[in-house]
């Protein structure tokens, strides 16, 4: 193997690392729908990018190692995206499926944290389903998409 064959399959090693910490560490840290993400987390997520950038092409700048790279990361989304489709455990793993933030009337304060959402967020997805009382909800659940699906008690005849 040529030294040019070595750097570039180290590049594909180093952006495959890269690409699995970070689906993992976003996954644990809250998931949002990228409509809800705030300019500080735009900000941050600008940031990684920028961060991990020199680590996965190894300071090459060429054009190469940035396909190399940017192939790699397209390819691990594309298979990851598969199998999570086919593995429950992995997309709990991943921090994808639903999570219920409200139960009979009670938050779930846990799950909230786990999210980084607040109860104001639940209480702005209940206004926008026309449901005025937090009593008025028997679940709240965080749906994998970023919504919050509102499920309201019968009403009294």
């Amino acid at each position: 193997m040529n030294a040019e064959t070595k750097l570039y399959l180290e590049v594909a090693i180093n952006s495959a690392v890269i690409y699995a910490f970070l689906v993992f560490a976003v996954g644990l840290i809250g998931r949002r729908q990228l409509g809800q993400l705030s300019s500080l987390d735009l900000v941050v997520l600008i940031l990684l990018g920028s961060a991990v950038e020199t680590a996965m092409v190894r300071a090459n700048t060429s054009l190469t190692a940035g396909l190399v790279s940017a192939t790699t990361l397209l390819t691990l989304n594309k298979l990851l995206t598969l199998a999570m489709t086919h593995s429950r455990r992995l997309r709990h793993l991943a921090g994808e499926g639903p999570l219920v933030l409200v139960h009979n009337g009670k938050f779930i304060q846990a799950h909230l944290d786990k999210l980084g959402l607040t109860r104001g967020d639940v209480v702005e997805a209940m206004r926008a389903r026309d449901c005025a009382s937090i009593e008025d909800v028997r679940y709240a659940v965080f749906e994998a998409n970023g919504e919050v699906h509102i499920v309201t008690r019968p009403k009294a005849l």
